[in-house]
C-alpha cells in the first residue's frame, strides 16, 4: 500500500503530526512500537502528573489538619492499588482519545516496529509477527527517546529502576535514592516523599536543575528540604552494590567518599534518542554526536523527504515542543510555508512548588553582555497564595535594554498554567511597562507578573521596590 506520508511513532509529536496531516488530506499511516501516546501519555507526562497531583492532596490534607482546622476522624491512609488504578484511566481515556482522532481524521495506524528501508520504503513487523513493506512520498520520525543509564548502574526493575519503573508504582519503598536532580528526578522524589518515602537525591552538578536561573534552582532546592528530602550537589555515583536486599551506593560527595544505603535506586540521569533499528546510518540520515537527528528549521533531515520531530531531534526534550514540530512537519509536507523557529519554549517542572522557565537567564544574559534589568515579586505578598498556605516562590523578569521582556521565570503554585502568558510575551517581545499596564484579576495567582513587571521599573504596589 501507498501514502503520502508515514509518521514513525505515537508520541505527542507523531500522533498531533498524524492528526494534522489527516486535516490536510493526506493519505498517512502512523507506526507505533508500543503505545499510542508514546511515553508522554502512558509513562511520562500524563500519568506522573497525575501522582503529583495524588501527591500534593496528601500533603495538602496534612497541612490542613495542622494548619486550617480541618479535622479528619481516625488515621488517614491512601489505598495504592486505587491510586494506581486511578493513574492508569487518566492514560487510559487520553489514549482512546487520540485513537478516536486518528478514526475521525482518516489516519491509518498500525502497531509494529518500523525499520526505514530507503527514503520511500518503509518495513514492518506486526505484532504477530508479520512483515509488511510500505511505499511512502515522505517520511516523520518520532520514535523520541529512552532512559539513559550510566555503566555498572543497569536498572533490573527491581534494586535500581527507571522513571518507567517508578511511574508505575509497583510498592513505595521505606528509603528511595535518586541520581539526578533534573525534572524528572524532583518530581518523582516529591511523589515517593508524600507516599511515605525517605527521600535522597544525589546530583553530579552545583546546582539541581542545572542549566536553569541559579537563583530559581536554589529557592526550589529550598523549598523540596522543607518537605524533608535530601539534596546533595556534586556527588559522583561511583558503584552499586546489591546486598541483603538492599542497595548501597559508593558516592563521591565534593571528594570525600561515603557509602548511602537505600531500598531502590532511581536513575534519572537524562535521556537518550530511541533510533534503535531505525536504520539510519544505512539510508544516510545526519546525527549529532550524540544520537540525535540533525534537522533543519523545517525539520528536515538531510534527506529532502524524510523529517524528524521531537525527542530524536534533539533538546529540548519536551512534549509540547514535539507537538509543535509535529504540526510543522505536517504543514511543510502539505505545502504550508512555515517553520519552527521559537524564541522560548516553556520548560515546566511540575514539583510542588511548580517552576516555569521562559527565555534566557539571569547568568546567560550575563554572559551575553547584555545590558538587563530584573523586577520580582513574592507569592508571600499574593493575596491568592495567601489564602491557599502555598506563599513560597516568585516571579522573575528579565528585561533588556529596550524594555523587552526576554526572561520570565515562576516558582510557585500553579506556575504551568500561567506559562501561556509568559510564553507570549516573551515570544511577542513585550516591554515590562506594557505588561504592568495589563489589569490581572483580583485575587489570582496571576497578578504577580504584573507586579513583577511593575517591579522592574520600582513601580510595584505591594511590596517594597527595592
Amino acid at each position: 500500500m501507498k501514502y503520502d506520508v508515514i509518521v514513525i511513532g505515537a508520541g505527542p509529536g507523531g500522533y498531533v503530526a498524524g492528526i494534522r496531516l489527516g486535516q490536510l488530506g493526506k493519505k498517512v499511516l502512523v507506526v507505533e512500537k508500543k503505545h499510542i501516546g508514546g511515553v508522554c501519555l502512558n509513562v511520562g507526562c500524563i500519568p506522573t502528573k497525575a501522582l503529583i497531583h495524588s501527591a500534593h492532596l496528601i500533603s495538602k490534607i496534612n497541612e490542613a489538619r495542622k494548619e486550617m482546622g480541618l479535622e479528619i476522624e481516625g488515621n488517614f491512609y491512601y489505598n495504592i492499588e486505587k491510586l494506581r488504578n486511578w493513574k492508569d484511566k487518566c492514560v487510559k481515556k487520553l489514549t482512546k482519545g487520540v485513537e478516536f482522532l486518528f478514526k475521525s481524521n482518516n489516519v491509518d495506524f498500525i502497531k509494529g516496529e518500523a525499520k526505514i528501508l530507503d527514503e520511500r520504503k518503509i518495513e514492518v513487523i506486526k505484532e504477530n509477527g508479520e512483515v509488511e513493506k510500505y511505499e511512502t512520498e515522505n517520511i516523520i520520525i518520532a520514535t523520541g527517546s529512552i532512559p539513559a543509564f550510566i555503566p555498572g548502574f543497569e536498572p533490573d526493575g527491581k534494586y535500581i529502576w527507571t522513571s518507567d519503573d517508578a511511574v508505575s508504582l509497583p510498592y513505595v519503598p521505606k528509603k528511595l535514592l535518586i541520581l539526578g536532580a533534573g525534572a524528572i528526578g524532583l518530581e518523582f522524589a516529591y511523589i515517593y516523599k508524600n507516599l511515605g518515602s525517605d527521600v535522597e537525591i544525589y546530583e553530579l552538578m552545583p546546582q539541581i536543575l542545572p542549566g536553569v536561573d541559579k537563583e530559581m534552582a536554589f529557592e526550589l532546592e529550598k523549598c523540596l528540604k522543607r518537605y524533608g528530602i535530601k539534596i546533595y550537589t556534586e556527588a559522583i555515583a561511583k558503584e552499586i552494590i546489591k546486598e541483603d536486599g538492599k542497595i548501597k551506593m559508593k558516592v563521591e560527595l565534593k571528594g570525600v567518599q561515603k557509602i548511602v544505603e537505600g531500598d531502590v535506586l532511581l536513575l534519572a540521569v537524562g535521556r537518550k534518542p530511541n533510533s534503535k533499528n531505525l536504520n539510519l546510518e544505512k539510508i544516510g540520515i545526519d546525527v549529532d554526536n550524540r544520537g540525535f537527528i540533525k534537522v533543519d528549521k523545517k525539520r528536515r533531515t538531510n534527506i529532502k523527504n524524510i523529517f524528524a520531530i521531537g525527542d530524536i531531534a534533539g533538546m529540548p526534550l519536551l512534549a509540547h515542543k514535539a507537538s509543535k514540530e509535529g504540526i510543522v512537519a505536517a504543514e511543510v509536507i502539505s505545502g504550508i510555508e512555515i517553520e519552527y523557529n521559537p524564541l522560548a519554549v516553556p520548560i515546566v517542572t511540575y514539583t510542588v512548588p511548580e517552576l516555569l522557565i521562559v527565555g534566557i537567564s539571569e547568568e546567560e544574559a550575563k554572559e551575553k553582555n547584555l545590558s538587563i534589568k530584573v523586577g520580582k515579586f513574592p507569592f508571600s505578598a499574593n493575596g491568592k497564595a495567601i489564602t491557599s498556605g502555598e506563599i513560597y516562590g516568585f516571579v522573575k523578569i528579565i528585561v533588556n535594554e529596550n524594555d523587552e521582556i526576554i526572561g520570565l521565570h515562576i516558582l510557585g503554585p500553579e506556575a504551568s498554567s500561567m506559562a501561556g502568558e509568559a510564553s507570549l510575551v516573551v515570544e511577542k517581545k513585550v516591554k515590562a511597562e506594557e505588561l504592568g499596564k495589563v489589569i490581572h484579576p483580583h485575587p489570582t495567582l496571576s497578578e504577580a507578573i504584573m507586579e513583577a513587571a511593575e517591579n522592574v521599573h520600582k513601580k510595584a504596589i505591594h511590596i517594597v521596590n527595592k
